[in-house]
């Protein structure tokens, strides 16, 4: 069953903000919440990513018996940072607080999941969140002060998500970085990217794995073989929902250590 265009909050002077919830024939399901792409500037919560169907991306992850929450959230076009991850802390509360009584959820195994921008909204929830049981994090910019800032950078993806170029607003890019919030107790992490992503470097994912793992916190990286940006050039969609899907059920098992 899914439920659609279900409110989550009202932030004064701006749209609604909404979720689609997709719920599993199962009782107490633990929750994904998913945090779409699209560079922080476009986008919307009805797509996993482009290319991929419904039934491929969020069906998987109901027929493996979890519950999902897709989350939208304010664009960069109409607040910058941190109205993003202010609004993905709105969710988990409506979550906790109305959602799960609403709905039969167990608000006690959460997971962010989110790719590209998504995943950086999901890295920035984990490690500010203590209640956080995992993240999923697809080709997620991790540290907006080591990302490439090319010819114009008051133009990036990343200068409109801050209100100016990294060079011009150094703390808040780090403010935006997950990299420069990790410490102990952070969740595990679960990292993917293609090894040739054109839009943000593997890198991300690599230092950001090394970093979480030095902080003591756990982090399984996979580096995707000819794969670009969005999965493009990955042949069967199994090939990375199926090892997220396994972490998520490993770190919501009931009981079971997360290690």
């Amino acid at each position: 069953m899914i439920l659609r265009d279900i409110p989550y909050a009202q932030v004064e002077g701006f749209r609604p903000l909404s979720l689609d919830l997709h719920l599993p024939d199962v009782a107490d399901p633990a929750i994904v919440v998913f945090l779409h792409g699209g560079g922080w500037r476009r986008g919307s919560r009805a797509m996993f990513y482009p290319g991929v169907s419904e039934e491929d991306s969020f069906g998987r992850i109901v027929a493996a018996g979890f519950a999902v929450a897709s989350v939208d959230y304010r664009l960069s076009g109409e607040a910058i940072f941190p109205a993003q991850a202010d609004d993905v802390a709105a969710a988990l509360a409506w979550i906790r607080s109305i959602g799960a009584e609403e709905h039969g959820l167990d608000a006690s195994r959460i997971v962010v999941w989110g790719e590209s921008a998504g995943g950086h909204l999901a890295a920035m929830a984990a490690v500010t969140d203590p209640e956080i049981a995992g993240a999923v994090c697809w080709y997620a910019p991790t540290d907006l002060l080591a990302f490439p800032q090319g010819d114009e950078p008051e133009t990036t993806r990343e200068a409109l998500l801050i209100g100016g170029s990294v060079a011009s607003r150094p703390d808040v890019a780090r403010r935006a970085s997950p990299r420069h919030h990790l410490h102990a107790g952070i969740p595990p992490f679960h990292l993917a990217h293609g090894e040739d992503d054109s839009f943000v470097p593997a890198a991300q994912s690599t230092t950001f794995a090394e970093a979480v793992r030095a902080a003591g916190g756990e982090a399984e990286l996979t580096l995707v073989p000819g794969a670009d940006h969005m999965w493009k050039g990955l042949a069967d969609p199994a090939t990375v929902f199926d090892p997220a899907i396994d972490f998520v059920r490993r770190v919501t098992a009931e009981g079971d250590p997360i290690t």
